[in-house]
C-alpha cells in the first residue's frame, strides 16, 4: 500500500490511534495495515510504537515516550525504588515494574509487554529529593522498612545536611500523613 509521502513514522516514537489522522479518514485501519506491513507495533488498543531496531534486535519504546502516548500528555512523574534507593534512607527495594505517578489513571497496565503501576495522585512539579524523602516515609511497608527505620535514617541525613530543612516540612505538610509529618517533624527536630 502507498502512503502520503508525509508518512514518516520516527523508530521509537509511541503513537496513539488518533495520531495517525492527518494521513488517513480511518485512523484505526491505516493502524491495522501499518502493524500487518511491519512499521508499527501494537501495544495496546489504540496504543502504537515504530519499531527500533539495534544489533540486537529490537528495542522497546522507553517509558518516557510510553507514557506521554498513553496518558496523553497529561503530568506523570517516575518514582519508586530505584529512586527511593538512591536517597541513602535504609531502601535497597526493587519493584518488579515502575511506579508512575499521575493524574489520570490507576491500576496495573501491559503496554507490550512493559507492566506499569500508575498511581492517581498528587505530587509537585518538579520534584525535588525531599519531597521524594516523603513519598519513601508514604510508601515504606512497601519495600520492607518501617518508617521508624527510615526516620531514623532521615534524622542523620538531615544532620549531615543533605535535605533541606524547609523544603522536607514543607514537603511533608503538602503531601504526607499526619504519622508522615511526625516522623518528618521528629527526624529534623533531633
Amino acid at each position: 500500500m502507498t502512503y502520503a509521502p508525509s508518512l514518516i513514522l520516527t523508530p521509537g516514537h509511541v503513537y496513539r490511534t488518533a495520531d495517525l489522522l492527518p494521513w488517513g479518514a480511518n485512523p484505526t485501519r491505516l493502524a491495522g495495515r501499518l502493524v500487518d506491513e511491519g512499521r508499527l507495533v501494537c501495544l495496546r488498543h489504540g496504543l502504537y510504537a515504530a519499531p527500533r531496531q539495534s544489533r540486537f534486535g529490537p528495542v522497546p519504546p522507553s517509558l518516557e515516550a510510553l507514557m506521554e502516548a498513553f496518558l496523553k500528555g497529561t503530568p506523570w512523574l517516575l518514582t519508586g525504588p530505584p529512586l527511593w534507593n538512591a536517597l541513602g534512607l535504609g531502601a535497597t527495594a526493587m519493584f518488579a515494574s515502575p511506579l508512575v505517578y499521575n493524574t489520570k489513571r490507576s491500576g496495573r497496565f501491559d503496554l507490550g509487554g512493559a507492566v506499569v503501576e500508575l498511581r492517581r495522585t498528587r505530587f509537585p512539579r518538579p520534584a525535588p529529593a525531599e519531597w521524594f524523602v516523603v513519598d519513601l516515609l508514604m510508601n515504606a511497608n512497601a519495600v520492607g522498612l518501617s518508617r521508624q527505620t527510615v526516620g531514623r535514617h532521615l534524622c542523620q541525613a538531615v544532620e549531615a545536611g543533605r535535605f533541606d530543612v524547609e523544603c522536607l516540612l514543607r514537603m511533608a505538610a503538602d503531601y504526607g500523613t499526619k504519622a508522615v509529618q511526625h516522623e518528618v517533624r521528629r527526624a529534623v527536630e533531633s
